[in-house]
């Protein structure tokens, strides 16, 4: 069965993690995603061992199925004359370049759309191209740096730390990826295409204060930001008997309930706890109640308790506990499949379910430049100039296909 996006062509000039992986959730819902990359490959295919290949690695293979790679170098005039002979049919180009990067190419919005009008041109930038910080180079470490995730991971004990993932580019990887549908609907309703613009900073910041805006909300403002539950000292996973768990009563049959279950009951008559109001004015001595009572019991005790009570809990996984889980087993959210030169690989299915146009694995991460002769054929090159150019190098078609 055909993915709802199946007779889309989107042309992929992003590399690393945030356009890739975007560009791949489209790709499982059968878009054809081409991906432009330099002769050499793009980096994000070195990072880690490989197997069979160099230029297979563990990240690559993570966010580049169901694409098809076309290899070229763009330095050369009719490398780029090649790659706009496929931009003329497809309808959407995706870049993640600083804006002078891209028009030094020539693959800026006002070039393509002499190629190709009605093209939708979506770009992942650092910073907004109306600005100050424009033309500064972005990457994960500097967006949570700027935009207040480190600062955040460091509310508790003043010391900013990093998110243990790459929670800016994966963010904005989403944002983009639904920039690009959006346009594309718009595109299929009236035949216009448009530049979509996604800059990193701009989205963290809009994804982070969803809930620290808070009482900056309000003009003349209330407070400060800052979502007090989030920033609560005692926030966090509490020790047990035996180990670690997460204890999350949220509503007041929760805390009512837990508090006489633990044998706390006076704490249910408190009235700092009363209701959400109040255990939201008084977060901090509500959650330094909790890490009192967790040691009173064993992991397996507390979670047994709360489950039937249906409270909410969790244990604390580690990731490799993941790999085991009887949810994530029972719903086959990791697969092994077998890769057609890298052998058998471990892979993470998309966690949406569609009823209709169910995603699929439509085709394996590719090779340097696998589909580069194809590509091309198809965008009317005739074999003999698609040989010169392989010839001089400013195509690569991979030697060893699959």
């Amino acid at each position: 069965m055909a993915g709802a996006l199946a007779g889309l062509k989107i042309v992929d000039l992003t590399a690393v993690i945030l356009g890739p992986y975007a560009m791949q959730l489209l790709g499982e819902q059968g878009a054809d995603i081409v991906k432009i990359e330099p002769p050499e490959g793009e980096m994000l295919r070195y990072l880690g061992a490989s197997r069979n290949n160099r230029g297979m690695g563990p990240l690559h293979l993570a966010v580049n199925r169901n694409k098809r790679s076309l290899s070229l170098d763009l330095k050369q005039p009719q490398a780029r004359a090649a790659l706009l002979k496929v931009i003329e049919g497809a309808d959407a180009f995706v870049h993640a370049l600083r804006p002078q990067a891209i028009a030094a190419l020539g693959l800026d919005y006002e070039s393509l759309r002499q190629v190709n009008p009605e093209i939708v041109y979506a770009c992942a930038y650092g910073y907004g191209t109306d600005g100050p910080y424009a033309d500064r180079p972005a990457y994960d470490d500097v967006i949570q740096a700027m935009c207040g995730v480190a600062a955040l991971g460091g509310a508790q004990d003043g010391v900013p730390k990093y998110a243990p993932t790459i929670i800016a580019d994966k963010t904005t990887g989403l944002t983009l990826a639904y920039g690009v549908l959006t346009g594309l609907i718009h595109k299929l309703r009236t035949g216009k295409g448009q530049k979509i613009e996604v800059p990193m900073f701009e989205t963290m910041v809009q994804f982070l204060m969803v809930e620290h805006l808070n009482q900056r909300t309000f003009d003349p403002e209330h407070g400060s930001a800052g979502y007090g539950r989030m920033l609560a000292a005692s926030r966090k996973p509490y020790r047990t008997k035996d180990g670690w768990i997460c204890i999350m009563p949220y509503n007041d049959k929760h805390w009512t309930l837990f508090f006489e279950l633990s044998g706390r009951a006076d704490l249910a008559a408190d009235p700092r706890f009363s209701d959400i109001t109040q255990r939201t004015a008084n977060i901090a001595a509500l959650y330094d109640e909790l890490e009192k009572i967790a040691p009173t019991r064993s992991t397996a005790e507390w979670l047994d308790m709360l489950q039937r009570a249906q409270i909410p809990c969790a244990p604390i996984n580690a990731l490799n506990d993941l790999l085991d889980d009887p949810h994530l087993k029972a719903v086959k959210m990791f697969t092994t499949v077998e890769h057609p030169t890298e052998g058998t690989i471990a892979a993470v299915r998309p966690p949406v379910s569609f009823s209709g146009t169910p995603s699929a694995l439509h085709r394996h991460a590719p090779l340097v430049g696998e589909h580069s002769r194809e590509i091309l054929a198809e965008a009317g090159l005739p074999a003999e100039e698609i040989d010169r150019l392989v010839a001089a190098r400013m195509v690569v078609q991979a030697e060893n296909k699959p």
